[in-house]
């Protein structure tokens, strides 16, 4: 569906509509998948605090929202690499994406064929879809040093023309910054900040997108394109974490968020990958304010380096802490990061892993029927129903699975135990029959 229109021949914004008063058929349906006042969505739209983000050219789409009045949602990264999988394998890892319940989706695809596979997944995809433009600029080009501004743009504009809904840019990385990083342990770890970093040295020129922001700004606006401006300078171990270089480039993403709204153009900021635990409420707290409270949208953070194989733990343990202090949405960890290119059981286990970070961060946040699943869930546990505790899951097959393993009749999905304790030492069969034996006058007076 079409989620904007067009005023004398060009496209205007969600957030020019909010900031009109103009409640639009995006901020409706946001609002009821969100148990919001319409006229809430319609006023953290105008505020920045809230994005939806729709192409209008992404037709099958069904408008969600990230900010901090909203749910924290969870984005799935997918894409193939220049040594392996394919248009085929991509869908299969979006399909696996959206059963598990990813808000977005992001294309993070490299080497060749990136476009039909670009393609393949927008048109599949009733969620937002996002990029890294500079990913697809560099296969245009022998030399990632031959990189020009002008073709950056013409990548970003045809993204946009494809119905892409958010892309990463790296647009605060300047020049005068890379030299903060020889501290660090790990340098710069981001693909798309490492590459501007070498163009800027190569060329000693500044930063092409912050240069030419203005340009990229029209061609946002024309398609309603949400900007994610990414942190190209994010720390990649916990030595690296909160550091001078990170800071720096913050400080001129939140410049460039007000530049942004001021053309009426969506803005999220992409935040640190690896952060101890106890630094992460700080970086919350430090986006807000040199951000304008723009969404935050997080990798992890990672909390700890020597998880390998369980980086997706280690990092969903960060996000819940990042979103119960603020994060909007947390981009999701496989098991395969740091190690290699993920398959879509891996996708299904990041995925899940922060669908319960972002769950117990919504939680604690106290949102609006927030616990209502794990209430609903609980009764079904206590009364044995089986079906319903697989059904109310995050991941209704491997709940179902695991159940199943040791206990395969369909008795036993009526069955008044599990495998653990058996029938002899069910704590929940035990206490319905303690509850049985309390007198009614007892239990009126326990309840006061």
């Amino acid at each position: 569906m079409s989620t904007s229109s067009i005023d004398d021949g060009k496209t205007v914004t969600q957030m020019y509509h909010a900031r009109q008063g103009t409640i639009t058929e995006a901020m409706r349906i946001v609002a009821a998948k969100e148990h919001l006042d319409p006229e809430l969505v319609r006023s953290e739209v105008a505020r920045g605090r809230m994005v939806i983000p729709a192409n209008i050219n992404h037709k099958n789409i069904s408008p969600m929202a990230i900010g901090i009045a909203t749910t924290c949602k969870v984005n799935a990264n997918i894409g193939n690499s220049p040594v392996s999988s394919g248009i085929e394998e991509e869908l299969d890892k979006l399909r696996t994406s959206i059963k598990y319940g990813a808000d977005t989706v992001m294309d993070l695809s490299t080497g060749k064929n990136i476009r039909p596979i670009r393609q393949a997944i927008i048109d599949n995809s009733p969620v937002p879809i996002g990029t890294v433009p500079i990913y697809e600029a560099i296969e245009m080009v022998n030399d990632p040093l031959d990189l020009t501004a002008d073709m950056l743009l013409e990548v970003i504009e045809h993204q946009a023309q494809q119905g892409v809904d958010y892309m990463t840019v790296h647009c605060g990385l300047l020049r005068e910054f890379v030299p903060l990083v020889h501290s660090r342990i790990t340098k710069i770890v981001s693909r798309g900040g490492s590459l501007m970093a070498q163009w800027m040295k190569h060329h000693d020129r500044q930063n092409p997108l912050y240069e030419r922001f203005d340009d990229l700004l029209e061609i946002c606006r024309k398609y309603d394109v949400t900007l994610s401006l990414g942190d190209g300078l994010r720390p990649g171990c916990l030595h690296d974490a909160s550091d001078e270089a990170q800071f720096a480039e913050l400080k001129v993403l939140g410049e460039l968020t007000l530049r942004a709204w001021e053309k009426n153009v969506q803005v999220m900021i992409e935040g640190p990958g690896h952060v101890p635990l106890d630094q992460i409420a700080m970086n919350m707290e430090k986006e807000r304010e040199l951000c304008h409270e723009a969404p935050f949208y997080v990798l992890g953070p990672l909390v700890i380096d020597i998880s390998p194989g369980y980086d997706h733990i280690a990092s969903a343990i960060g996000g819940a802490v990042a979103g119960w202090n603020g994060a909007s949405m947390l981009c999701y960890v496989t098991p395969k990061e740091h190690l290699g290119l993920p398959n879509a059981e891996d996708v299904r286990n990041g995925i899940i892993a922060y669908k319960i970070a972002a769950h117990a961060a919504d939680i604690a946040r106290h949102r609006p029927h927030a616990r209502d699943r794990d209430d609903e869930l609980s009764r079904a546990r206590y009364g044995f129903d089986w079906n319903k505790q697989f059904e109310l899951s995050l991941d209704p097959d491997r709940a179902r699975e695991y159940h199943d393993e040791t206990l395969p009749e369909d008795a036993h999905k009526s069955a008044e135990f599990c495998s653990m304790c058996g029938p002899k030492f069910c704590a929940y069969k035990i206490s319905q029959e303690v509850e049985n034996m309390i007198p009614i006058a007892e239990v009126k007076k326990a309840a006061g």
